[in-house]
């Protein structure tokens, strides 16, 4: 950091919310949670800090009966240089964050106001998420104060959450005001002089959608963590009660502890977990395997994609018989957290997060504070902390051997483990305590302050439209896959027009076979993830699960039925447990000795089993719900989406694309796929069938339908012409 004898004011604005100095009402709605602890933390650690005369907390004044007492004083002191100053705006009761936006010019005049009777204009101004930055981008206009801005979550992002719960376009603009929120994060972009991120995934895969994005405005910049409440074991921790409990029924509860802890999702990978301890006799010598997903009662109670989970890992733990080797944990309470940490360190253990993406890692960050080396899945966050730690190794998640082996590295070598502790205690001191944060921080923010270090913007271009009004659609084998180069100059295509063109994969392939190809590809994270047929909609990023479409298609749905149904049919036989899921028995089909598929319909339809049947490559049949398939997949996608589907192009070649080609799409089959189940539609308008093979044969599609331009088949263009 330079010499500077002035040291800084600072303005953290966080508008909505409920912020007090102490108790924080953490989890009490939507708007009061992580981003008002790490708010509260950041501007605790700069006030301790020497090069900081003093930091303001601005928040929004709630006097409401519902409420404490506390969020109606104007001015909190938690320090001599360290005050919460709460502004008026507009009505005086509580409102959720949605509903702020016509209060926040207000609210903005108020805190010039402020600044103007406190005597004092700051030196930074640093706002936190899409109201404050609003605010922010005002004041730094007017006042002629930097801008610092750190999103938390971004609208368009969001908005992909919300769409796969179920909501529709309209439900969602009309609850959360998203495109004024998105316009007021693309003033903030087009104000702030930085923005300040967790991680490298945020910037690359979230503010990229964005126009004003400039990647020179970008700076990674981890939150801190409490070192005063993750610390490492004292020796006692053993011979506490919660100790007892998580290994009263392990066989040899005294041996080192494999700690997995984390929502019961799909993505975090946990059966995974299981596997590779399972088919590892040495793992299973050495240590025991405890795994804290949530709390449950009853697993029948739990939503559907949560009993999914457990219901495969009890699979899992039977299937290799290791009951007394493995603790699952009914309930904890979130305060425990930090202890089961202890425990696991105290035993000799290793904290595991084998999630198949992970943005940041926070639970790697606290293991690594209460002494425990650790192992993660080599997604996102968990690289860069590894690398500033050095403190264990990272795994590819759906690879079992690869879990196994780091698992094995830490547990079977003291020394190892011993250097790994002190490596990431004294990485987390060093790069994710808040004191550290602080210092990081200060250094980023002081030239800036000092207008020795300017952000020189680059031109940019606004879109037409506020969302992305087209997509391009693609089978995953034989189509991406097979041509190494030709995959390259594609990628660099759609990064090119990621902020026009949407990129969805649609496969028969489960989701975690689909995740393992792409990753051995260098395939980058598409936004929409088709698996299975068409069964299962992922969204980037963290590839959340649409619910609404799980629940769409479950209509009528008996597997149960269905096979006893199928199982005396000659030529069918089951594929194996890997390449089974929730909404897709898949068979190998001998055509010579099977019926034909309308026989299999009909018998089906006796049983009164309505239901949808895919023949694929000559050899695959997957018998899926009747609302399910690629096609319906694609255009429920599109209705969600508002993108229309003459603006949809769909590169597929094997008879389970056929309904995503058919119809109004811009549809093709690449020069390899010819002779497949596709080649009858040679003569149907608006398919494509190219004269190059494999990614080429895609490029070749998109320059036939000048996609990225007019959109449109070129017979279309020349009427529209005439």
């Amino acid at each position: 950091m330079s010499e500077h004898t002035d040291p800084l004011y600072i303005a953290l604005l966080s508008i909505h919310g409920l912020i007090r100095g102490s108790n924080l009402e953490l989890g009490r709605d939507a708007d009061t949670g992580g981003q008002t602890l790490y708010v509260l933390e950041l501007a605790q650690a700069l006030a301790r800090h020497p090069q900081v005369a003093r930091v303001d907390l601005i928040t929004r004044r709630v006097v409401d009966n519902a409420v404490a007492n506390d969020y109606a004083k104007p001015v909190e002191t938690l320090a001599d240089n360290l005050h919460i100053v709460r502004i008026d705006a507009g009505a005086d009761e509580y409102i959720a964050k949605e509903q702020l936006w016509d209060y926040l010019d207000g609210f903005a005049d108020n805190v010039v106001n402020f600044f103007h009777d406190s005597g004092a204009i700051p030196d930074i101004l640093h706002s936190h998420y899409a109201d404050a930055g609003y605010v922010a981008s005002s004041l730094a206009n007017q006042l002629g104060v930097p801008l610092i801005h750190t999103g938390h979550s971004l609208g368009r992002v969001k908005r992909r959450r919300l769409l796969a719960s179920g909501l529709s376009t309209q439900e969602v603009e009309e609850r959360y005001n998203m495109i004024r929120r998105i316009e007021a994060e693309e003033i903030t972009l087009a104000t702030a002089e930085r923005v300040i991120t967790s991680t490298t995934q945020e910037i690359e895969e979230q503010y990229e959608l964005y126009d004003h994005y400039q990647p020179e405005q970008m700076r990674v910049l981890p939150p801190g963590t409490d070192l005063g409440q993750f610390t490492p074991p004292t020796g006692e921790e053993l011979a506490s009660p919660l100790f007892d409990e998580i290994v009263s029924h392990l066989k040899e509860p005294n041996k080192p502890i494999i700690l997995a802890l984390s929502r019961p999702d799909k993505r975090k990978n946990i059966v995974a977990l299981i596997e590779a301890y399972g088919q590892s006799s040495r793992l299973q010598a050495l240590a025991n395997l405890v795994i804290v997903a949530g709390n449950r009662d009853d697993i029948n109670d739990l939503d559907e994609g949560a009993q999914e989970v457990f219901h495969e890992l009890l699979l899992a733990i039977d299937r290799y018989d290791i009951y007394s080797k493995v603790s699952m944990p009914k309930h904890h309470r979130r305060e425990q957290v930090s202890l089961i940490y202890r425990i696991t360190a105290a035993s000799g253990g290793v904290f595991i997060n084998p999630a198949l993406t992970e943005p940041f890692g926070l639970t790697l960050i606290e293991a690594a504070a209460s002494g425990l080396p650790i192992v993660a899945t080599e997604d996102g966050g968990p690289q860069d902390i590894i690398g500033n730690c050095q403190n264990g190794f990272l795994i590819d998640p759906l690879q079992t051997n690869t879990i196994s082996d780091a698992l094995l590295k830490l547990l079977h070598d003291k020394n190892l483990w011993q250097q790994c502790v002190e490596l990431g205690l004294k990485g987390v001191r060093d790069h994710y305590s808040w004191d550290a944060h602080a210092e990081n921080y200060l250094s980023l923010v002081r030239p800036i302050a000092e207008r020795s270090e300017v952000l020189v913007r680059k031109p940019i271009h606004r879109r037409k439209e506020l969302y992305r009004d087209r997509a391009i659609i693609s089978d995953l084998d034989q189509n991406l896959i097979g041509d190494e180069k030709s995959l390259r100059q594609l990628i660099e295509v759609l990064r090119q027009h990621r902020k026009s063109s949407k990129f969805a994969i649609a496969t028969g392939r489960r989701f975690d076979s689909a995740l393992r190809i792409m990753r051995q590809y260098n395939i980058p994270e598409p936004d929409i993830l088709i698996t299975s047929g068409g069964t299962e909609i992922y969204y980037a990023p963290k590839f959340s699960a649409d619910i609404a479409w799980s629940k769409h298609i479950d209509y009528d749905w008996s597997p149960h039925k269905v096979k006893p149904i199928l199982a005396e049919l000659p030529g069918l036989k089951l594929q194996p447990r890997s390449e089974q899921s929730r909404f897709k028995i898949s068979y190998y089909i001998d055509p010579d000795i099977a019926p034909d598929i309308e026989e299999i319909n009909s018998l089906l339809h006796q049983n009164e089993q309505s239901l949808h049947l895919n023949f694929a490559f000559g050899q695959y049949l997957d018998v899926m719900p009747q609302r399910a398939s690629k096609g319906l997949a694609l255009r429920y996608i599109a209705d969600r989406w508002q993108i229309p589907l003459e603006r949809i192009f769909v590169a597929g070649g094997s008879g389970a694309d056929e309904d995503m080609m058919r119809g109004n799409t811009l549809a093709a089959v690449v020069a390899n796929r010819h002779h497949e189940e596709l080649s009858q539609l040679v003569d149907i308008e608006r398919i494509y069938f190219a004269n190059q093979p494999f990614a080429e044969g895609i490029l070749e599609a998109l320059a036939y339908y000048d996609f990225f331009n007019e959109c449109k088949d070129p017979k279309e263009r020349a009427l529209t012409h005439e």
